[in-house]
């Protein structure tokens, strides 16, 4: 399957399982109200970044139910449905969310067939191109229960609900594990130039040409993204190259590995064009070496537990 608008490059294209999308795509999550939780701060706004990400060229969008829950679905279905040919929409399951919005674990094999049904409700679609399995703790050691889950993915597509099936915010334990059961279209963990702690994950899926997802591409919510937006060698670099320290932030993961695909969010038409520019921004070895002996610092100690509340940014 190929990719649906005919707009910019946007960095080229690469596989997304039986799917082939450009290299940037679009991150839906902010959609929702603040929180990840309830109705979007503009509607209207919403509805046509969602329009304008599409008109252009965009075909790889991610989503999830429980954004909202069923907020930001329903946003991208009354956008965009009837579908584009090729518009790749990927989801994930194994979450839910409670009245007053918590996170909680919905990933016992039932729940994760009753997520991607939840999902193709209120998308209105009949199939979905990639569903990612969430992992709650990357640090959990992969067992029988993951093994369930995985096959329930995996009767899902055989039933032809889904065309692939990835995974997220998995250690490379999990995907090792997967890879030996089941062909595995995706893998989305945290991963940018803050935080490279997937840097093992990206190496495996690189060497398997799976594609990596990395979400929060500018950083976690709050201090790391703050510190790394207003870092002076990103500006610096970002004057140079005629672009902005979010468009570097991003060339650089493009730069990193044939394999990436962006997936980055915003709420307004105005940062969309900014993020999906980033493709344009071409990183020359003097940026490269910059950007390799300097990563912005983090204020606390990295835990094994990624945030759950906030995903992909």
């Amino acid at each position: 399957m190929t990719g649906a608008g005919a707009g910019q490059d946007l960095g080229g294209s690469f596989a997304l399982g039986s799917w082939r999308v450009h290299r940037a795509g679009y991150g839906a999550m902010q959609l929702a109200g603040d929180g990840v939780f309830g109705p979007p701060r503009d509607r209207e706004e919403a509805l046509l970044v969602l329009r304008a990400a599409v008109a252009a060229g965009v075909d790889h969008i991610d989503t999830a139910q429980y954004y909202g829950p069923g907020t930001v679905n329903r946003l991208i279905r009354e956008a965009l449905h009837p579908y584009p040919d090729g518009l790749a929409i990927v989801s994930k399951v194994a979450a839910r969310r409670d009245p007053d919005g918590t996170l909680r674990r919905y990933d016992e094999p039932h729940e994760l067939r009753q997520g991607i049904e939840d999902n193709l409700t209120t998308l209105g679609a009949d199939r979905l191109a990639v569903v990612n399995l969430r992992m709650m703790d990357p640090s959990e050691t992969p067992g029988r229960q993951f093994d369930a889950q995985l096959a329930a993915l995996v009767q899902a597509r055989e039933e032809g609900l889904i065309d692939g099936i990835g995974l997220s915010n998995v250690s490379r334990l999990h995907l090792l594990r997967a890879v030996d059961q089941s062909e595995i279209a995706c893998v989305q963990n945290l991963f940018n130039l803050a935080d490279q702690r997937s840097l093992d994950v990206l190496t495996e899926c690189a060497a398997r040409k799976i594609a990596f997802v990395p979400f929060c591409p500018l950083g976690l919510p709050g201090d790391q993204r703050h510190r790394l937006l207003t870092d002076h060698v990103l500006a610096t670099l970002a004057a140079r190259l005629g672009a902005t320290s979010a468009q570097i932030a991003l060339a650089w993961l493009l730069d990193l590995a044939p394999n990436i695909l962006l997936i980055p969010g915003t709420r307004t038409r105005a940062h969309l064009v900014e993020n999906l520019g980033a493709a344009d921004v071409r990183l020359d070895e003097a940026a490269r070496d910059e950007l390799a002996r300097h990563r912005p610092r983090r204020r606390r100690p990295p835990s094994t537990t990624v945030p759950t509340t906030k995903e992909v940014l």
